[in-house]
């Protein structure tokens, strides 16, 4: 019995070894130059690209609460409900809208304030009712316990009236949670403020604004922010997902989009000077994308423009990236209407441009620069590159790329100017248009790339072949998607996540050629999204990075200053085995850094012999992201599912050895002498 007992065991362990023989591929050894400079990593490499879809800035990194503020939606009271409440019994009864045209009107300004005509007038008739109104918010408004909000409006009444105003904010349950009151309202438009807190926190709370008194109110530009913005800014942007963006330690902010510049039609399109200054008169348009996507219809999706270029400057300024604004070329977008401005009409698009270097770059001796400073910032903001419009492609691009670029050139020779390829990474769009500007000697060629994990992993060695000394590349726009572009069930998963983790060692390997990416898009909300995949998701009170936002995020923290060889073979790590690598060194921290893929279903045994360093410490860190599972996602209830995991190894001579997992993406650091 014992000896068959033995047998057993021994059989056991024969095939447990034998198991772990087949899933750990034998030790494979590369080679990794300390010493020999392949190319210099720009401070842009990897950076941000901001676009206002899938609600990205009203009802999400604008902190504003209230949709609709100025009541300039088409329709006017979108967002808006008015009741009549009981004062005794507190019962609130909601009015229809035949109803409610006997006390709330909708009136216009025009000449008067032509970018912000609209304002509400309720007329109340004295009787012991409350009459008021209600904010559903972006999909609710979030509120946290203990949090100061300010509420303010533009108000005037009439002589004769005497009206006073409580404001409530109500949770999910119809739970007052916070309240306040305003009164002795002048005859003049005049900006009125209360702050007060709330005792509860809600994700899908209203604003509800009760009215008391007699005779007829105006009012105007109702908001409700949070205190605690980004650096508590008033009016300001969400704290959280703005500091998910400086995790990011981004190289660049490329803003405002996409295709939001260009407009469905020129009418639409995003004009960089009305997006300044007093935000009551910035006008509101509908959005690009309120009805773009089949099934992800948004009707009340607009732009209030409350973030503008000012606070883009501003928020690239605080997370250390450097400004990349995109302007209209006097096209719209070639997917809806096409419509262009015809040559001879094109110089205001082009003073545009040349007027938004002033503003970010004039001294203030100059129009443009004076008002920056007037606003708040008398720094230039240090704008070295702009964008000639966002996607365009075809004959009639080039005509007015070449008028913007000699115009902005004449002028601004130092500044960059960053040039499309139109929507795909190939093509006959993309191939007039990459042999025309190649030709021209563009500065800087933007490609989009939204493709299958599998092109993505065809493509780590995209780059290898490039002219060298042509344009610079902006890898602009791209994101690995598992079914098809604009499919509303496409995935941020791991399997996506790690075919951009292989396809960006070889933006990295190829870094005299590639000196921008950026993943798009950015920002999702969960209720009111259009596009997927997306790098950061949302509601109303928390946010998640996705597993694409962790590999962002290892590759900007770690890309180093220069390139180094590392070998298999004599050859590059791009795809053989399922494999995919790049070396860097960082003479800041002084590391040797090296970022290695396994897109296997088997471990991987790795030895790098490092050479041509003299010396190498003993000490070796290591960042690992992975999943066995190539579908598993990032969510609200597992928020990192799918993170940074660091450990720690030794050098044994001048070697690393270590076990790289199935699925799996490693950030490999020394430190040298």
């Amino acid at each position: 019995m014992k000896k068959c007992f033995l047998i057993l065991i021994l059989c056991l362990v024969a095939f447990n070894q034998l198991a772990f023989c087949q899933s750990v591929a034998p030790v494979k050894e590369y080679t990794v130059n300390a010493a020999q400079i392949k190319a210099h990593i720009e401070s842009t490499m990897y950076g941000i690209f901001f676009e206002d879809i899938n609600m990205a800035a009203d009802g999400g990194v604008y902190a504003e609460l209230v949709k609709n503020r100025s009541f300039e939606f088409g329709t006017p009271l979108e967002g808006w409900t008015v009741h009549k409440k009981d004062t005794i019994a507190h019962s609130i009864r909601d009015l229809d809208k035949y109803e409610a045209l006997n006390n709330v009107l909708v009136l216009n300004r025009g000449a008067e304030s032509p970018d912000n005509p609209r304002y509400l007038r309720i007329t109340l008739p004295g009787d012991d009712k409350l009459f008021g109104i209600s904010n559903e918010g972006f999909r609710g408004m979030g509120i946290k316990e203990g949090e100061t909000y300010s509420f303010s409006l533009l108000a005037h009444r009439d002589e004769q009236s005497a009206v006073k105003l409580s404001v409530e904010l109500r949770d999910e349950n119809g739970k007052i949670i916070g309240k306040a009151e305003l009164s002795d309202f002048g005859t003049e438009w005049k900006r009125y403020v209360v702050r007060f807190k709330a005792t509860s926190t809600a994700n899908k709370a209203q604003l509800y604004i009760w009215l008391a008194g007699k005779g007829a109110i105006d009012m105007d530009m109702i908001s409700l922010f949070p205190e605690h913005t980004w650096k508590n800014r008033p009016g300001g942007l969400r704290a959280d997902l703005v500091q998910k963006l400086a995790e990011l330690k981004p190289g660049f902010l490329r803003f405002p989009g996409g295709c939001i510049v260009e407009g469905r039609d020129l009418a639409n399109r995003y004009q960089w000077k009305k997006s300044i200054g007093d935000i009551d008169n910035r006008k509101t348009i509908i959005s690009r994308w309120n009805q773009e996507i089949k099934g992800r219809f948004m009707p009340d999706y607009y732009q209030s423009f409350g973030l503008g270029f000012m606070e883009y400057f501003l928020t690239a300024e605080d997370i250390g990236a450097a400004p990349l604004p995109i302007l209209n070329c006097g096209m719209a977008c070639e997917f809806n209407t096409g419509e262009v401005a015809p040559l001879d009409q094109l110089d205001p698009y082009i003073q545009d441009a040349l007027d938004l270097v002033e503003f970010a770059n004039g001294g203030p001796d100059t129009k443009w620069g004076k008002l920056r400073a007037d606003l708040g910032h008398p720094k230039p903001f240090n704008l070295k590159m702009i964008g000639v419009g966002n996607e365009q492609w075809g004959p009639q691009y080039i005509e007015r790329w070449k008028l913007f670029t000699k115009a902005l050139k004449d002028k601004y020779p130092d500044v960059k100017l960053v040039s499309s390829l139109g929507p795909s990474p190939n093509g006959k769009e993309f191939d007039l248009l990459n042999k025309t500007f190649r030709g021209l000697n563009a500065d800087i060629l933007d490609e989009h790339s939204y493709q299958s994990p599998k092109w993505f992993l065809d493509n780590a060695n995209r780059y290898d072949n490039y002219d060298r000394k042509g344009p610079k590349i902006f890898a602009g726009e791209y994101a690995a998607i598992n079914l098809f572009v604009t499919s509303p069930d496409n995935k941020n998963n791991w399997e996506c996540a790690l075919a951009e983790a292989a396809y960006m060692t070889g933006l990295e390997r190829n870094a005299d050629v590639v000196n921008m990416a950026s993943y798009a898009p950015l920002f999702a909300h969960v209720d009111a999204w259009q596009w997927k995949p997306d790098l950061i998701w949302f509601d109303n009170l928390r946010s998640y990075g996705s597993a694409n936002y962790y590999v962002q995020q290892l590759f900007s923290l770690y890309k180093g200053t220069d390139v180094v060889p590392l070998f298999l073979d004599n050859g590059p790590v791009e795809g053989k085995d399922g494999c995919f690598a790049t070396a860097s060194l960082d003479k800041n921290t002084h590391e040797l850094i090296i970022k290695f893929v396994n897109y296997n279903t088997t471990g991987q045994n790795i030895k790098f012999n490092i050479e041509g360093s003299s010396a190498i410490q003993k000490a070796v860190k290591i960042i690992t992201l992975r999943s066995g599972n190539r579908d598993l996602e990032n969510s609200f209830t597992n928020p990192t599912a799918i993170s940074p995991i660091e450990t720690a190894a030794l050098v044994k001579g001048r070697a690393i050895e270590i076990t790289v997992e199935p699925y799996s993406l490693k950030v490999i650091r020394v430190k040298y002498l």
